[in-house]
């Protein structure tokens, strides 16, 4: 690892284009964006990182992330990571860390995994201002807006399920339920995510929907005059970190939205910053390619432009057997037939990802339990039946010297072409064109992608889409909130389920980050804390280490 000037120096990031926070991470000035882009024309090529469905049993896609990106500097090529930061509800919930593991992590892993450089505390302070601004007009009369037509909640980084409904304003005008999203959940943090410029941002956060009259006209937060404000509060946030791998690696690591209730990408700018400072970018998106993966395509390059140039789909034996239907003690025993099952849910992510014309690769995140038997059967897949290139990754335990065979499949995907090149793909295609009605679009991704046979939409659900199209947002693309434990919308059917449909039970507007969200079957968008809390092993040792957070 080296001191962060100089990591920023080797970028060609001028010191006074670099705001540091401590000794290791900064966040970037984004005249630094331009300077970059006036050295060099051309981008570097950008490679995304999804997986298989998860399962408890572990998946690796960040680790696997960062050791292709050491494994590409192991191979001489310029490359820097551009990834989403931990939320602190995982954290202190199931997922205990969000940094990589073993020796592929971004580093200071702690400090990323808690408090970082602020920006979820700015999203929420400002999510949480505009909350109150909207409830002392509704004291004061001072708006449009009808109380029963609030559709702004209030946000916290904490998962917390006992603040999913909530009455406030009690005895009040504006009276009525509501409750708290978690702030990866916040329009604002997809606002901030999915913004170009600052200019950007001010003209997102002025257009979002805070709720409708009683006439169903929408009511955007231009009206209640704190923009401004707003964009106080953001104005450091909206800038990328800059930290950088176990290795040395440069990573961009900024925004965090979940993917299975938000849109599940790092920031524009972030990605952006990272291609105009590097040959090669790693960036992943949040959990399988159902949903991180075609949100980066649908939601994140609709909006920006940007296109992958690789797709690598991220597998280990032990979840691919999970998805055959083996139980989770048991999964250090070979089991070929368990395999063999589970391979679907491969072969579902693998024809998802190369349906929008780009190469893909699969990567095998190796676990000390697999066997070359196993190992093989995977890889005879993935050559014969899936026709895509097939690479062990062994990164958690070698770092990016065992992300070399992974770095080496992915750069073969470009057939030799050198880091200046432009490679010539098919214009990218989304899954759906602006202009079909809302419900085509949900039948399009659950059929296309999940593998549904259709989409049922409850009433109440139906009403609130008509509210949202008579007032002009029909155009809008789609973001799914769908369980990440299944294709389905029921987290006990992993594998590849068939014939099954998918229910949208409600929606929810989301004007300023562009894109409309349909909640399917149980998914909430504050998570829950499980029975055992990962917040129950951490601590502050006697010297003032922090202890217990998975992947420091």
């Amino acid at each position: 690892m080296l001191p962060l000037p100089t990591l920023a120096q080797n970028l060609g990031i001028a010191p006074e284009h670099l705001i540091q926070y401590g000794r290791d991470k900064a966040k970037v000035a984004l005249e630094a964006l331009e300077a970059a882009r006036a050295r060099r024309p051309r981008p570097g090529k950008l490679i995304l990182v999804s997986a298989i469905t998860p399962t408890p049993a572990g998946e690796g896609k960040t680790v696997t992330s960062i050791g292709l990106a050491q494994g590409l500097r192991k191979l001489d090529r310029s490359v820097a990571l551009a990834l989403r930061q931990p939320s602190m509800g995982p954290v202190f919930g199931r997922k205990g860390g969000a940094t990589g593991g073993g020796l592929s992590t971004v580093q200071p892993a702690t400090d990323i995994n808690l408090h970082f450089t602020g920006d979820f505390h700015a999203v929420t302070a400002a999510h949480n201002l505009l909350a109150s601004v909207i409830d002392n007009a509704l004291h004061r009369g001072q708006t449009r807006l009808a109380p029963g037509g609030v559709l702004w909640k209030r946000v916290l980084d904490a998962n917390d399920r006992a603040l999913r409904s909530v009455r406030v304003a009690v005895g009040d005008p504006g009276e009525r339920l509501s409750g708290f999203d978690i702030t990866a959940a916040s329009e604002i943090m997809a606002i901030l995510c999915l913004a170009a410029s600052r200019d950007d941002l001010r003209a997102r956060l002025d257009r979002l929907v805070v709720g409708f009259t009683a006439d169903g006209e929408p009511v955007p937060a231009c009206e209640f005059r704190v923009t401004g404000a707003l964009m106080a509060l953001l104005r450091d946030a909206l800038l990328p970190n800059l930290v950088q791998s176990a290795e040395g690696v440069p990573a961009f690591v900024h925004g965090g939205p979940f993917a299975n209730i938000a849109h599940g990408c790092n920031s524009i700018l972030a990605t952006r910053m990272a291609l105009a400072h590097a040959d090669y970018v790693v960036t992943e998106a949040g959990f399988a390619f159902d949903l991180g993966g075609e949100k980066f395509i649908d939601i994140k390059c609709r909006q920006s432009g940007l296109a992958p140039d690789a797709i690598v789909i991220v597998a280990t034996i032990r979840a691919l057997k999970m998805h055959g239907g083996m139980p989770r003690d048991a999964l250090a025993a070979p089991d070929l037939p368990a395999i063999r099952c589970g391979l679907e849910n491969l072969r579902a992510h693998v024809g998802a990802a190369a349906s929008f014309n780009r190469p893909v690769v699969v990567a095998i995140n190796h676990f000390p339990t697999d066997t070359d038997a196993e190992l093989a059967l995977v890889r005879d897949f993935c050559a014969a039946e899936l026709r895509v290139p097939c690479a062990l990754s062994q990164v958690f335990a070698r770092g990016g010297e065992g992300g070399t065979e992974l770095a080496g499949a992915v750069l073969s995907l470009f057939d030799g072409a050198d880091a200046a090149a432009a490679i010539s793909y098919p214009k990218l295609e989304y899954v759906y064109p602006d202009d079909i009605p809302v419900t085509e679009k949900i039948n399009t991704i659950a059929r296309r992608i999940y593998g549904a046979s259709g989409v049922d939409i409850l009433p109440g659900a139906a009403a609130r889409l008509v509210l949202f199209e008579r007032a002009g947002f029909g155009r809008l693309p789609i973001c799914m909130a769908k369980t990440q434990d299944s294709l389905t919308d029921d987290p006990k059917k992993p594998g590849r389920p068939q014939g099954f449909r998918i229910t949208v039970r409600d929606f929810e507007l989301a004007a300023g980050a562009g894109f409309i969200v349909a909640l399917t079957g149980k998914m909430l968008r504050m998570p829950a804390l499980p029975k055992v809390p990962a917040a129950e092993k951490i601590d502050l040792a006697p010297d003032g280490a922090i202890t217990g957070i998975m992947g420091t």
